[in-house]
């Protein structure tokens, strides 16, 4: 394969490879593409590389069908690019992981303890009515307290603070077939005053909570997460985060945990 031009990449530490379309210098002109893929397979197979990731623009889009000719197939898509992978050799499994399959979604329940009440909020949008905590999804790289606060100030224009995490939701074939996870967060407001989003919901109050709880309006799970919250301030029980610097991880870890005593909400 010597002096014949090929894509560059950026190898990975499965064997395999990277290609970003838009930092590959020796891609001239779009009439070169096949024939750099053609040289550049003929390559990564010569040379043992198992997956191959081929990251294309949405201002390339036209090599698609050239990376589909060659057995490529769609792994993601974002708005501004489409990544298509191949699995070379042919005497193992594939082994290309998954893409994300979960969403992640939070429900600030926000209490004010001075008149036992909780921030509700109603849906402009349903199919059929009912009080539920503000929240939303969260946002990719960001923590889910964050997410919390800053979706019940979008959503209601209170500032509320993060205080621990109360439950969790888990279900399967959520929306575009995915699973979902709903943290639902206790917070303590900063404001009361309420601006609510005319855009995404018909109506936002506090509501005490006694009648949160009996209200034939709020679903029975959200019935169920204000009963753990009762639960929870008779025991002075909370699942406090922790960031944790892990040795040789690199990453800061949010870690939750169950405590019993501490003060709070």
């Amino acid at each position: 394969m010597s002096g014949v031009a090929t894509f560059e990449g950026q190898p990975d530490r499965y064997r395999g490879v990277v290609v970003d379309v838009l930092k590959e210098t020796v891609l001239q002109t779009t009439h070169d593409f096949e024939e750099l893929l053609r040289a550049s397979l003929d390559k990564w197979s010569a040379d043992g590389v198992r997956g191959v990731w081929f990251r294309v623009d949405i201002g390339h889009s036209e090599f698609v069908p050239i990376l589909v000719k060659h057995q490529f197939v769609y792994h993601h898509a974002r708005r501004e690019f489409v990544m298509l992978v191949r699995w070379l050799p042919r005497e193992e499994s594939d082994q290309i992981p998954p893409y994300a399959h979960t969403m992640i979604g939070v429900g600030g329940m926000v209490i004010s303890e001075a008149d036992d009440q909780v921030l509700v909020v109603r849906e402009k949008y349903y199919t059929q009515p009912h009080w539920k905590l503000p929240g939303g999804f969260v946002e990719p790289g960001e923590d889910l307290a964050a997410a919390a606060v800053r979706e019940v100030l979008e959503e209601t224009g209170v500032r509320a603070e993060f205080d621990s995490l109360l439950a969790f939701r888990h279900v399967h074939g959520a929306a575009h077939g995915c699973s979902d996870l709903y943290f639902i967060c206790l917070m303590r407001p900063v404001s009361r005053d309420i601006s609510m989003c005319t855009r995404e919901l018909a109506a936002c109050r506090w509501m005490p909570i006694a009648e949160y709880a009996s209200h034939a309006d709020v679903h029975a799970l959200n019935k169920h997460f204000i009963t753990k919250y009762l639960e929870f301030r008779e025991h002075r029980a909370a699942m406090r985060l922790e960031p944790m610097h892990i040795p040789g991880f690199g990453r800061v870890q949010n870690v939750f945990s169950l405590t019993v005593g501490g003060g709070g909400t």
